[in-house]
Formats: structure tokens, C-alpha cells, sequence
């Protein structure tokens, strides 16, 4: 008998959840078949068996958090050991006997008229009550204290009923752990304006502008596109603008990398982000493509929303937002006209950047996106 264990699935990874299991305890397999698909940080894979040989046992629950290194699969070399059913005689419940009611008193019970009368106020049956007068006769507090006993007891409250704690699996985990390593490191700062984006025309890839807006925000401020490294308290300026991508899906939130992004055509670019969401969607994306974005745009405009304080994730120092565009007016000339306008959100590092560079990166993303196309 031979134990397989998570393998290193490579990017750092430490752990992983286990998604599906595509084999059975007595299941043969083939050397390289896919034993079951895991979820590390944004992407599902398949680990395929290591060898040829009958399943044994399967060491792990689907939704569990597996560490690398951990036990998975125990393979039996040769034809497996059918595991008899469980037989025997189960054993029988003891025979309940309904115990016997006790019997009632003897009839001819001494009480007197006010007695009488106060039991029957009460709803207090003279039969029942033990007598502790002279001679048997049933007194007033006899008839109080049997009312007492009988007097239905109150319903405790019920319990609250246990709130329902939903472990976060998966994108949403990954995602909680990237906010709070985030929260924990950056100093945000956010600076927002509006672009006039009139003269755009209709039908416009609004993504792919602001792609290329980011590209003049990032010419203009070098600063914006850096990494910035805590623990040794520097910065470092990239020459390639990587731009990660926003994508919102219902498991949380996923940023592919959309590379080299001043060096591409608009063609190269839209297909390039088609297939970026298209893996993600599918869970398919390499878990290379989600890592080393320089910068981020959040297109959250499209869901709604006009300004944002958003998050930036360390290393990068920048991301920039677009909010709902929407219609407005503006004084050119001394003359009101109306127009549209894109709401813009710029949320920094405030440790590595600067309010006036910042503001440069702004305005020069404001200036590219007002040009018509």
C-alpha cells in the first residue's frame, strides 16, 4: 500500500481545497488520470494519479482545506479487497411498559361549602386532594396548594436559534486575505474628478480607453506604476505597465493581468482581455496570470456607482476606478453645454506616492480620455 500526498502545486502555494474527487474507493487508475480537482488562491486544477493501481482509500472530503505535503489517496497494488457487508443481529429495544396511572381517591371526601366553593373557582377537582383537616377534611390551603401543583408551568423561551457560519472557500477567501494583508500594510489616499468624454463615439470599448488612459497616467508619473517593498522601505519603477483587471464573479473577486499594455494594438488588447475573462470565468486561468500587475483598473462603473475609495494590493502602490458614466453639463466658452461624464477614482499608496503625484497621474488619465477617438 502506497500513500499519495498533495504535491507542490507550485506559485508558493501552501494549501488548497478540494473541489471534486473524479474517482471511487475500489476505482482502478491509470498512471497520469485525473484523481480529483483542487482550488488554490483564484484557479482549479487537476492532480493526476503518480502511478497505475486499485484506490484504496480516499483521505479527504470534498470542501476541505488540505495543506501541501498532506495525505491523500492510499493506492493497493492488485486487485482490491471487496469490504464485506456489515452483518449480525442488531439488538432489540427494550419493551417500554406505559406505567399505570395512579388511582383516584375514595369518593365521600369532608370539605366544607367555602372550600367547595373556592375549588371550584380555581378548577381544583375535590377527588383529588389529599385531605389534611381533622379526619381527612380537605382545608382552604389544601385546595390552594393542589391549584398551585396543577397550574401549568411557564414555557421556557426558546433557545436562539444558532446563526449559520459560512467558511469562506476558495476566491472569497483568498480575496478576505488579500484585503486584510492590504488594510494591515497600504496608507490609502484617493483623489477623485470627472473626464468629459463627449466627443467619444458611440460604441466606444470604454476598457480598452481607459487601459490607454492609464498608459499616459503612467508615462506622465512613473511613480504610479511601482512596487513598494515594506520591509526594506523602497520602491521600484517599472518599466512595463501590467494592468490587472477587475473581474466580479459571484465566488468574489479576480484580477487577471492584462501584460505589456503600452506596446499592443487595440485589437491585441481586446482579444487579450476576452480570453482573460473567459479563463476566469471557466476557472481555467493559469495562476501565472494573475500575479505581478504593476497597476489595476476597476471597472465597477458598469455595475454602478459613480466614486470609490478602493483597495490597492500591495506591492502595486496604484489602482485606478471608473465609476457609472452618466449625462451632465459643462461651461465651455462661457457657454453651458451638456455632455457625459466619467466619474474617476484614484486610490494610492501613501507611503510611495504623493498627493501632487497622484493628481499629475489624474489629470494626464483625464487628458487621454477626453481626446476623441
Amino acid at each position: 500500500m502506497r500513500t499519495f500526498h498533495l504535491p507542490d502545486l507550485g506559485e508558493g502555494l501552501e494549501e488548497a481545497e478540494i473541489v471534486a474527487w473524479h474517482v471511487a474507493v475500489g476505482d482502478h487508475v491509470v498512471a497520469d488520470q485525473p484523481l480529483l480537482s483542487v482550488e488554490t488562491d483564484k484557479a482549479v486544477v487537476e492532480v493526476p494519479s503518480p502511478r497505475s493501481g486499485r484506490i484504496k482509500a480516499l483521505l479527504a472530503e470534498p470542501g476541505a482545506i488540505v495543506k501541501v505535503g498532506a495525505p491523500l489517496v492510499e493506492f493497493e497494488e492488485g486487485p482490491g479487497v471487496d469490504a464485506g457487508a456489515v452483518v449480525g443481529e442488531l439488538a432489540r429495544a427494550p419493551e417500554v411498559v406505559a406505567p399505570t396511572p395512579a388511582s383516584a381517591p375514595a369518593a365521600g371526601v369532608r370539605v366544607a361549602p367555602a372550600v367547595r366553593k373556592r375549588a371550584a373557582e380555581l378548577g381544583v377537582d375535590l377527588a383529588r386532594v389529599t385531605g389534611s383537616g381533622p379526619e381527612g377534611t380537605v382545608t382552604l390551603a389544601d385546595v390552594e396548594a393542589a391549584a398551585a401543583a396543577s397550574a401549568p408551568r411557564p414555557v421556557p423561551a426558546e433557545p436562539e436559534k444558532a446563526v449559520e457560519l459560512l467558511p469562506l472557500r476558495g476566491v472569497r477567501r483568498a480575496m478576505a486575505r488579500t484585503m486584510a494583508r492590504a488594510h494591515a500594510e497600504v496608507v490609502p489616499a484617493t483623489v477623485v474628478d470627472e473626464a468629459d468624454i463627449g466627443r467619444w463615439r458611440e460604441g466606444t470599448d470604454v476598457t480598452l480607453r481607459l487601459v490607454r488612459a492609464i498608459v499616459a497616467g503612467c508615462r506622465a508619473e512613473p511613480a504610479l506604476n511601482a512596487r513598494f517593498l515594506s520591509e526594506a522601505e523602497g520602491r521600484v519603477l517599472e518599466s512595463r505597465i501590467d494592468v490587472g483587471i477587475a473581474v466580479d464573479l459571484p465566488d468574489g473577486l479576480i484580477v487577471p493581468v492584462l501584460r505589456d499594455v503600452a506596446n499592443r494594438t487595440p485589437a491585441d488588447l481586446r482579444a487579450g482581455l476576452d480570453r482573460l475573462k473567459r479563463d476566469v470565468r471557466a476557472r481555467t486561468i493559469p495562476l501565472a496570470e494573475l500575479k505581478g500587475a504593476t497597476i489595476t483598473l476597476s471597472n465597477f462603473g458598469m455595475l454602478g456607482g459613480r466614486f470609490a475609495q478602493l483597495v490597492v494590493v500591495p506591492p502595486q502602490v496604484a489602482i485606478l476606478g471608473a465609476g457609472r458614466i452618466r449625462e451632465g453639463v459643462r461651461v465651455v466658452g462661457g457657454a453651458i453645454r451638456t455632455t457625459r461624464l466619467l466619474p474617476l477614482s484614484l486610490t494610492f499608496d501613501h507611503r510611495a506616492v504623493t498627493g501632487g503625484e497622484a493628481a499629475r497621474f489624474l489629470q494626464a488619465v483625464i487628458g487621454d480620455l477626453e481626446l476623441p477617438d
